[in-house]
């Protein structure tokens, strides 16, 4: 009697996941997925990107029935794994969880793909904005501030920024062509790395994501002198945005995104949209982006590509008016 209670369990559980699986599927769609996926994660663990990619997994693992696994490829501002990504099957067995970087990097590099003909946007999943931290004992609470003790004493402050890529851009962008600050950059691999020299005084200003700092923020180990772009963080009430302090046009959100393979039926590329704009809505995966510091997006395939070729136009401008070569 057990056996055969066990037996029915199973049954059931299999049917419960295959029915599930066929009310997501389009009407006519390829059968998908018909083996274990993964989502390449072109960061180390531990990050943001990891993070999120790890949450969506998951939820698609329970829903479609099929194991999605989290690989990380690190390495080049994310084409390393985008690399490996492009040259998989088209087919939805391999995503590719990205940042604004998947954009940038195709004006600041030679890439051995395009991030516009070589991939099918399926989604932005969550977005967050930067933030400029400081040292506590730095004598600046706000911008413009900074931009009075940089001109007193040119040259003396350091801060830093990811090495290359979109948070080199973005602290540029504000650094040198806006504030046109005399301090000198220290560029970092990640985030971690750059915040905790931060912390530790080594450079005295930094330019990141907001989810890294929010907590060290929160401490008094960090102080924000702004968070970037025209809207405040809920999280921070008190700190001005970049265009309160009278700098417009700095917004640049880190947006994470999922991307498939260019070629992807579009069958299951809108199963697969349609699957995160239903995980990012869930209570669990809400508060853990919360908590991560990120707002659920959960765009349409069609909106993420018109952001990817709109980052590309907006960095590339930038990237002449730094004067920066293409590596």
């Amino acid at each position: 009697m057990r056996t055969t209670i066990r037996i029915a369990a199973v049954l059931a559980t299999v049917f419960a996941a295959a029915t599930s699986h066929a009310q997501n599927a389009p009407a006519g769609a390829p059968a998908y997925p018909t083996r274990q996926a993964r989502l390449i994660v072109p960061y180390p663990p531990g990050g943001p990107t990891d993070v999120i990619a790890r949450l969506i997994s998951q939820k698609l693992t329970e829903a479609l029935g099929q194991n999605f696994i989290v690989e990380n490829l690190p390495g080049a501002s994310g084409a390393i794994g985008a690399t490996a990504a492009s040259n998989s099957p088209p087919d939805g067995h391999t995503l590719l969880v990205v940042t604004n970087d998947f954009a940038v990097a195709s004006v600041t590099s030679k890439l051995a793909y395009d991030p516009v003909k070589n991939f099918a946007p399926v989604s932005i999943v969550s977005a967050s904005p930067q933030v400029v931290i400081a040292h506590p004992s730095l004598p600046a609470k706000s911008l413009s501030e900074l931009s009075e003790l940089t001109k007193k004493e040119p040259g003396k402050y350091s801060y830093g920024s990811m090495s290359i890529g979109f948070g080199q851009l973005t602290s540029e962008r504000l650094f040198r062509l806006a504030l046109k600050l005399d301090v000198v950059r220290v560029p970092f691999q990640g985030a971690a790395p750059l915040v905790t020299s931060t912390v530790g005084g080594h450079t005295q200003l930094g330019f990141i994501g907001l989810p890294p700092a929010a907590t060290l923020i929160k401490e008094g180990k960090l102080r924000a002198l702004a968070v970037v772009g025209s809207k405040r963080s809920p999280d921070f009430p008190d700190v001005q945005n970049t265009t309160e302090a009278g700098i417009p046009g700095q917004d640049a959100d880190l947006l994470i995104g999922v991307v498939a393979p260019a070629g992807t039926p579009k069958p299951v590329v809108d199963l697969l949209q349609r699957q995160i704009a239903r995980i990012v809505a869930l209570p669990d995966v809400k508060q853990r982006l919360d908590a991560l510091g990120f707002t659920p997006v959960a765009s349409t395939p069609e909106a993420y590509a018109a952001q990817i070729k709109s980052d590309i136009e907006t960095w590339g401008k930038v990237v002449t008016e730094l004067g920066m070569k293409v590596q």
